[in-house]
């Protein structure tokens, strides 16, 4: 079988076409263009890639065309996209060809506004590591995980589960299509206010996978995460609770210990389970990882034991406060900020270990959550915990369809709240600005973005490796 892939620069359609080729297909795929990490990725992969858009991209013999989900993936504005429709082939979202390879397995979905990717991955490595070979789909990068979708042998089937809508002619959250046997829901905090422009618009879907769940599937769910528990209750769906240190859930952690390793005291209803440790930094990871941990032990998946050594061993994700310098006076960290939730809560997790260092945050407002003029009170607030903010220029996509926010309404009101705060569109204006303020063992930045920044985040650490190095 053969099947071509419409836009497969993309982690999730990346992940895609691994778990097509473990099940035996020969995989093409196009895109406008290819971009690390991504594109390094794909071509380790037997995936035979294709730029730009064109109509001849698709191989006269493909049994299945699956397209993404960006607004410009479609026949009016893209000719691949005209043809695929015409060819008389059948036409897939990438959610629907997860339906049908979750159709026989015990599926693990992750679920939330925030903490999705490293949870997923992190269920991944436990059940992997413990000889568990599930399937997998992480649309993320984890130096863990060998591929970004794994077919396993296992039974098991753990998937990220993403809210947004399944494809341009499908509007179903993606998750729905997911079959999800049982349920970790991490938070429902607004989020996607440019698909999503109210809280009860937000909360629907997550409220249809509730209700579409086996009435005897264990759903363990965030006690700490906002809006979790009145969802609960409105679809009359009672779960296990976690939480950081909230006494009131049936797990929680205790004796946390913050260095460069994490350490805590797993306690299920007052009873000590196990001591966990990792390189993951901040609260909101202890927060996963009590997710993680308590959501496999309730489902007799691992043991107590399996778990410290997997937590133990596990690296994380690229672009979730990714350290990206080596042997530097000055540590250079990248997280993935597509949301206030995500930002604020990396930021945290930085001062958290660096409570005496000076916090350089280089921010690109990317997504349509920082960019939506309802958003601009939350800036007054945001970024409380740094002490130099640089504001990349927003993207331009959606600026006709959306009340966007200019980048200078955004340094603004960082800049009413007496906030050191610098605007910049290139990544060269950076030079000046690290050559006057930057100094080793006195500062560590941390970029914050779900895009590429021009170029400035490989910049930074180009600049602070020649200039900081302690080798």
């Amino acid at each position: 079988m053969k099947a071509h892939i419409i836009g497969i620069c993309g982690t999730g359609m990346a992940a895609v076409a691994d778990l097509l080729l473990d099940h035996g297909w020969e995989v093409t795929g196009s895109d406008e263009g290819f971009y690390p990490p991504i594109s390094t990725y794909l071509e380790t992969r037997p995936v035979t890639m294709l730029s730009p858009y064109a109509a001849s991209n698709i191989p006269a013999d493909v049994d299945t065309i699956i397209i993404g989900k960006h607004a410009k993936l479609v026949p009016d504005e893209n000719e691949e996209v005209k043809a695929a429709f015409a060819s008389g082939k059948p036409i897939k979202s990438y959610p629907d060809v997860i339906e049908e390879l979750t159709a026989h397995t015990k599926n693990f979905v992750v679920a939330g506004s925030f903490g999705k990717s490293t949870t997923t991955a992190l269920t991944a490595w436990a059940l992997s590591s413990a000889e568990k070979d599930p399937s997998y789909f992480v649309p993320a990068l984890c130096p863990n995980l060998p591929n970004l979708g794994h077919k396993g042998g296992g039974g098991m089937f753990v998937l990220e589960g993403d809210e947004y809508p399944s494809a341009n002619w499908d509007t179903s959250s993606k998750f729905l299509h997911y079959n999800a046997s049982t349920l970790l829901l991490t938070s429902c905090t607004h989020d996607h206010l440019n698909v999503f422009p109210t809280l009860e618009s937000y909360l629907a879907p997550f409220e249809k996978l509730l209700i579409k769940l086996p009435k005897d599937a264990i759903i363990m769910a965030c006690l700490d995460g906002e809006h979790v528990t009145e969802t609960l209750a409105k679809v009359k769906r009672t779960a296990l609770t976690y939480s950081l240190n909230n006494k009131a859930a049936d797990w929680w952690a205790e004796d946390i210990t913050r260095d460069e390793i994490t350490s805590f005291t797993l306690i299920n209803k007052g009873k000590k389970i196990a001591r966990l440790s990792s390189r993951l930094l901040g609260d909101h990871n202890v927060l996963n990882m009590v997710g993680v941990a308590a959501w496999l032990l309730s489902n007799n998946a691992v043991t107590a034991e399996s778990l410290e050594e997997s937590f133990a061993s596990f690296s994380g994700i690229r672009r979730r406060l990714e350290l990206r310098t080596k042997k530097t006076s000055i540590p250079v960290y990248e997280d993935y900020g597509s949301s206030p939730a995500k930002l604020l809560a990396g930021l945290t997790a930085i001062r958290a270990q660096f409570p005496h260092k000076r916090i350089r945050v280089l921010f690109e407002p990317h997504t349509f959550s920082f960019r939506n003029r309802a958003i601009l009170p939350q800036y007054l607030t945001l970024f409380d915990q740094a002490d130099t903010v640089f504001v990349f220029q927003p993207p331009t996509h959606g600026a006709g369809t959306h009340d966007q926010l200019t980048q200078q309404e955004i340094v603004d009101q960082i800049a009413s709240t007496g906030k050191k705060v610098r605007a910049f569109t290139t990544k060269e204006e950076l030079e000046p600005f690290f050559k006057h303020i930057l100094q080793p063992h006195h500062d560590v930045i941390l970029m914050e973005t779900s895009g590429e920044m021009g170029g400035a985040m490989n910049f930074t650490v180009d600049y602070v490796t020649e200039h900081f190095s302690n080798a």
